[in-house]
């Protein structure tokens, strides 16, 4: 009888990671994601030709997304009344998102699940980049170098003192140093990360790539 509880508990327990077609704004924070652009660009940009990783454009700490979060998992494709942003306004934010096709994406999977229109939200993403110091030494670097995840980590606390460890993550792909992952509240300000959220990288010699 215990077993079979156990097996029911588990069935009924709400699912820890994507929820698709959820309403708008039911969210509980953000999660900033930056993704370092020598590693997208090494791994998936420069196949595309992509714009960001043209020699000379030194593009480091991209902004990939502003994320509604909840404590348990993520909503996704949401529901709203919103209209879909113009080119425009996606082109706009190709300054820091590398691309006007990323900011399309991004709005269409995560954007409408804010509960804000387009322009809001992407004024909202822009400020959450804006609130971050990215830390300048690691712009700093003229060759590549194998290092912990967390020396990147400590990079991110020593430039913004509000941060602490539990508020941010540093995500590898491939044996490289992909992105960092800090916790907002809808105020954006710092706070814990969920559980799902703190799944720092392990590798204790990750490649990073200077910028270029």
């Amino acid at each position: 009888m215990r077993v079979i509880a156990t097996v029911i508990l588990l069935v009924l327990a709400p699912a820890t990671g994507l929820a698709k077609g959820e309403r708008g704004g039911d969210f509980d924070y953000y999660v900033l994601a930056l993704s370092w652009s020598p590693t997208w660009c090494a791994l998936e940009g420069r196949i595309r030709n992509a714009p960001q990783c043209a020699a000379g454009r030194k593009s480091g700490w991209i902004l990939h997304g502003l994320w509604p979060q909840n404590e348990r998992g993520w909503p996704s494709h949401c529901r709203t009344t919103a209209r879909d942003p113009s080119r425009t306004q996606t082109r706009a934010m190709a300054d820091i998102m590398g691309s006007g096709g990323s900011a399309w994406y991004q709005w269409k999977k995560h954007g409408r699940c804010s509960g804000l229109d387009p322009g809001n939200y992407f004024e909202m993403a822009r400020k959450a980049y804006e609130t971050i110091n990215r830390p300048q030494i690691l712009r700093r670097l003229r060759h590549p170098v194998r290092l912990p995840a967390p020396v990147i980590e400590q990079a991110f606390l020593d430039a913004n003192p509000g941060l602490q460890p539990d508020m941010i993550t540093i995500t590898c792909k491939k044996g490289r140093i992909q992105e960092a992952r800090i916790c907002l509240t809808k105020d954006l300000e710092p706070r814990r990360c969920g559980m799902d959220v703190r799944r720092d990288c392990q590798l204790r010699k990750a490649l990073f790539e200077p910028v270029r």
